[in-house]
């Protein structure tokens, strides 16, 4: 069994690390594939919606053997960190670079409600167009 960590989500998969893979790479099925990260394989390669991503010449054995896809090794193609425990029991297929860089240069924060020490509830949303300072502490 492996576990599938994404931006959104903890998947378990019966799929075991190195089962008939090495274990530096995560094997699994189509299905568990396109449920986990929503890319399914496709005639004109990795698709999710109507985005393509085509494998590249010649090497389509390291990406899809019978019905199972290596997804680490297409997520290295996508330039997407895919990183996994010692054990290849827990893999973390994070965001690429460029969209965390879009994000950032677009100075937009993402809303979040928090109470003040009166324990009203405050929204970031509910002070859009105004000027704000926002203190933020953390003991670590």
């Amino acid at each position: 069994m492996v576990t599938v960590l994404t931006k959104t989500s903890a998947t378990a998969s019966d799929a075991g690390p190195g089962e008939s893979h090495s274990n530096n790479e995560l094997w699994l099925s189509s299905t568990d594939t396109a449920s986990i990260t929503g890319w399914s394989m496709k005639p004109e390669g990795f698709c999710k919606g109507d985005v393509c991503v085509p494998t590249p010449p010649g090497k389509g054995d390291r990406f899809v053997q019978g019905g199972s896809i290596n997804v680490s090794a297409f997520w290295e193609l996508m330039g997407k960190p895919a990183v996994r425990s010692a054990d290849s029991d827990v893999w973390l297929l994070g965001e690429g670079a460029s969209p965390r860089k879009d994000a950032l240069l677009s100075l937009q924060a993402h809303d979040f409600t928090l109470p003040d020490l009166d324990g009203n509830l405050h929204s970031l949303f509910d002070y859009r167009a105004k000027r704000i300072l926002l203190i933020t502490w953390a003991s670590w």
